[in-house]
């Protein structure tokens, strides 16, 4: 790793920052997903049921 000198906190916590955020978009993603996939599945069978 270089060195960063007096910089060091700085670019650190920014890496630090953007991971966090990095992963919770993908958490939202995936959920979100779920989310959609469920309700397309929903349609699906009431489309079936009623068509």
């Amino acid at each position: 790793m270089p060195d960063l000198g007096k910089y060091a906190e700085t670019v650190l916590s920014a890496y630090a920052v953007s991971l966090v955020l990095l992963v919770a978009l993908l958490v939202v993603t995936f959920l979100r997903g779920a989310k959609v996939r469920a309700a397309l599945k929903d349609v699906e069978e009431r489309v079936r049921r009623n068509g």
